[in-house]
């Protein structure tokens, strides 16, 4: 866990000297707003009481450079549970990372933050990870993600899900 803590703060701390630097001044041409949508389905120890996983998610992003996105972001992942448990669901609050290597085309990138449980009787939530890989355009992205939620066995033990999403991009006037 101590490996998990140092890893986000070198993450948060390098970003956040690499905009200081840059001064980079926020127009409505390198920031805008992306929300969207995503499925997946729950895999190891979470696919014991889960079967579905539906996600909104909504992204601030600024663009450094033509290739490289930052930005913060939320959103809500609601688990549909088998019978016999009780629904929950994750709101991530985090920092994320995007690389495009062409205007129009395929990009890589992550999430890294905190998610806090809901309807979960007090269980705690943990540091999470979001790969994705997808394809974007001007307007859309498009993606393959695995979600991972990282506690300790005491809360209950991690919770992962992969799965496919779509954001728009709402740029600002």
């Amino acid at each position: 866990m101590k490996k998990i803590i140092l890893a986000t703060a070198i993450v948060f701390f390098t970003t956040g000297a690499f905009a200081q630097q840059t001064e980079t001044e926020i127009t409505s041409r390198n920031s805008w707003l992306k929300a969207g949508l995503s499925a997946g389905v729950p895999v190891g120890d979470a696919s014991d009481y889960s079967n579905f996983v539906l996600g909104l998610d909504l992204k601030g992003q600024l663009m450094e450079t033509p290739h490289l996105g930052i930005g913060l972001t939320t959103g809500y992942n609601h688990f549909f549970v088998k019978n016999g448990y009780k629904e929950f669901g994750t709101v991530p609050l985090g920092a994320f990372i995007r690389i495009y290597p062409q205007a129009k085309g395929f990009f890589a990138g992550t999430d890294l933050g905190y998610s806090f449980l809901t309807n979960a009787n007090g269980a705690d939530g943990g540091f999470y990870v979001k790969p994705q890989i997808g394809y974007h355009n001007y307007s859309w992205n498009y993606f393959a993600y695995f979600n991972g939620i990282f506690r300790s066995t005491n809360s209950g033990g991690n919770i992962n899900h992969a799965g496919i999403g779509a954001t728009y991009n709402i740029r600002f006037k």
